[in-house]
């Protein structure tokens, strides 16, 4: 396990690639952001936007997935605002949504924007997630297929040319090895968690005709559709950008919020669901980071945190999570919490931590030093599942 010298990005991440500096493919990408000319990618933008005014018949110029938060604020705004596109907003509401992550969603509405919020079959969705758990240690997987497939399902269902989603994860994340650079949204198909095809899901009483709401539209059903990732096109994407603009528009935080409880820094990031944070953990078991790995590495890109900084507040939160989460996540697809334990034991990367004490959050401790790199003994290598 290597860590990037600029930020601090493990090797470990899928995806992700070094060069022989020992910098990490998301910082060299944050780099060339300096040269990049927008003034001409914008000029590009508002050419498709054009297009699709143009192009619109069904009386909407463009679909924002959002979710509520923080990038679904700015993504709307900015459409309807700066872009002059007549936005219709499409929500996939996620099982056990928040207080605080409805209100978001109702606050987004209530600047004036047409919302479609369905909820995809909460039977469904539970045998799903229960699946997604068991066997790849992700109980978010499918309602990611739901998030990202929604805005493609409305487009075409309602004959609307233009797609706007927010950042490719190859800018932000550097997995340059999943997914393609770019302004096309529709790329998002090739990111492993969404993947494939919804017949992957079927059994357990799940049925293929029980999926279309995870089911992206194929590239003839798409057609002329124009998809773009804003990340690519404007120069002000950014992930404390974001938050500070959506605050000022109404978004609210996590509650008595807590990063030794959560795994996350930022309060007023992924607030609609506590499944989240319980992944995050599952993530930094797997691959040996979470989501304060994510968020000090974008900080320290922006200039915000030095590397230091970034690393002593990723030794103090990375990886944590309040029990009550994993209680709830248990009695939510009905199982014990011995039997979470048990299932997370077989994703756990042993060639990265070793098990102490009793099961619990913090009965397996990390091998490696955050930030510096570590080399698991060759006895313990093919242990890894994740």
């Amino acid at each position: 396990m290597k860590y990037c010298c600029k930020c601090i990005q493990p090797n470990t991440r899928p995806g992700i690639v070094f060069d022989e500096e020992g910098i990490c493919s998301a910082c060299r990408i944050s780099e060339q952001r300096k040269f990049i000319d927008w003034e001409a990618r914008e000029q590009e933008l508002r050419r498709i936007v054009r297009w699709a005014k143009s192009n619109s018949k069904g009386g909407f110029d463009c679909v924002v997935g959002v979710s509520g938060g923080k990038d679904s604020h700015f993504q709307a705004f900015y459409a309807r605002d700066q872009l002059g596109l007549k936005t219709l907003l499409v929500n996939s509401v996620p099982e056990n949504i928040t207080e605080v992550g409805r209100k978001n969603l109702n606050n987004l509405a209530e600047h004036g924007f047409d919302l479609i919020s369905y909820r995809p079959n909460p039977k469904v969705m539970k045998s799903l997630t229960h699946k997604g758990f068991f066997e790849h240690g992700n109980p978010c997987k499918p309602s990611e297929y739901s998030l990202y497939a929604s805005s493609w399902i409305v487009a075409v269902g309602f004959n609307v040319p233009m797609v706007i989603q927010g950042e490719n994860p190859v800018h932000t994340l550097g997995i340059v090895k999943d997914m393609s650079d770019g302004g096309n949204a529709y790329n998002i198909r090739e990111h492993n968690t969404v993947s494939g095809d919804n017949s992957q899901w079927v059994g357990n009483g799940v049925e293929l005709k029980d999926l279309l709401p995870y089911q992206f539209p194929s590239l003839e059903e798409v057609g002329s559709i124009k998809s773009v990732w804003l990340s690519h096109y404007i120069k002000e994407w950014s992930f404390t950008g974001n938050t500070e603009f959506a605050i000022s528009k109404g978004l609210q935080g996590r509650p008595n919020h807590d990063p030794h409880k959560t795994g996350k820094l930022n309060r007023f990031c992924s607030v609609d669901s506590d499944i989240h944070l319980l992944n995050q953990l599952l993530k930094y078991y797997k691959f040996g980071f979470g989501f304060v790995t994510d968020e000090v590495c974008y900080d320290i890109r922006e200039g915000r945190l030095t590397r230091e900084e970034g690393i002593r507040l990723v030794k103090q939160h990375d990886g944590r999570l309040d029990e009550k989460h994993i209680k709830d996540f248990c009695s939510y697809i009905e199982i014990t919490v011995e039997r979470f334990w048990d299932v997370v034991d077989g994703f756990i990367n042993k060639d990265l931590f070793h098990k102490e004490g009793l099961w619990r959050v913090g009965g397996w401790t990390p091998k490696f030093v955050v930030g510096g790199d570590y080399v698991p003994r060759e006895e313990n290598r093919g242990n890894s599942s994740g």
